[in-house]
């Protein structure tokens, strides 16, 4: 499909690196760009009210004190977050009305648990979510906002390493396929990229041949489906001898020269840690390649 609307999330505390790339992506395709800023301050619990909320012995009296005194700091953290993001909103205003007007700016100040639910809503409403490398390296935000745009939106994510030449216009393209159907949501989500490419290598390993799954010529029917859609198509059918996937598929984009990988995620809502774990594992050590992900 088209990418007609995408969605950057960046924090509070990064560089405008993250919203530079959205940016840049989207004038080469003529997208619009929302951008949401984010800063999760800690979860904000409730205490005791102060007069005659306040026990009467010294001990609990002591600790209701404490408690207070500890809400009072957050509220004020809170406060803080919240001015940050509204002086970051401005520096990425002035920045994208110098370099790209079709723009909204919006920031969210969740807790933990509600930056997901934030995330989620925004990128139902877009057709591509970026992940920047700021973003990718937040242990804090980064999970989160993966997950969140991943996971029960029907939409794709691409992640953009730091080093990685970011296009929406790659010229050669690896997809990693296994006949799931997160790998073909991640083909059909990719189309307008794949037949835009000058050459898109379909890549399976260790396939078996059978009257389901891969077909009786694994590679046969995705290849055939992206050949009609006008893309030009070559299957590569690798033997893992024991290496993992990931580095097979990230060693075949280096000798194919690939631009960028196109793959499903994988993983229930149990394992959606094990997901960013996962993409930060593959970036780390392996081409800076830009990696789309759709399930």
């Amino acid at each position: 499909m088209a990418f007609r609307s995408v969605l950057s999330v960046t924090g509070a505390d990064h560089s405008d690196q993250d919203v530079r790339t959205a940016a840049s992506l989207c004038a080469e395709v003529g997208a619009y760009l929302s951008v949401l800023v984010m800063s999760p301050p800690p979860l904000i619990m409730p205490s005791p009210l102060l007069g005659d909320g306040i026990p009467e012995w010294p001990g609990q009296r002591a600790q209701a004190i404490a408690r207070l005194d500890k809400r009072f700091r957050q509220i004020e953290r809170f406060s803080q977050d919240t001015a940050s993001l509204e002086k970051t909103s401005r520096e990425i205003h002035k920045l994208l009305r110098a370099t790209w007007r079709c723009y909204d700016v919006d920031i969210a100040n969740c807790d933990q648990a509600s930056v997901g639910d934030a995330v989620r809503q925004r990128a139902r409403c877009n057709d591509l979510t970026i992940v920047g490398p700021a973003l990718l390296n937040d242990i804090n935000l980064g999970p989160l906002v993966i997950n969140g745009s991943l996971f029960d939106t029907g939409k794709p994510v691409l992640v953009v390493p730091k080093g990685a030449e970011a296009t929406l216009s790659p010229r050669r393209v690896l997809v990693g396929w296994d006949s799931r159907v997160e790998a073909s949501r991640s083909v059909r989500e990719a189309l307008d990229l794949l037949t835009g490419a000058e050459e898109v290598r379909v890549a399976l390993v260790d396939p078996e041949a059978t009257c389901t799954g891969n077909g009786t010529e694994p590679g046969a029917d995705i290849a055939a489906y992206l050949t009609r859609h006008g893309a030009w198509v070559s299957v590569d059918r690798l033997a893992s001898a024991g290496k993992p996937v990931a580095t097979l598929l990230a060693q075949h984009a280096i000798d194919t020269s690939a631009d960028m990988i196109v793959m499903g995620a994988y993983g229930s809502r149990r394992l959606r840690e094990r997901l960013f774990g996962g993409v930060t594992r593959w970036i780390v050590g392996k081409p800076p390649l830009p990696l789309f992900l759709a399930r």
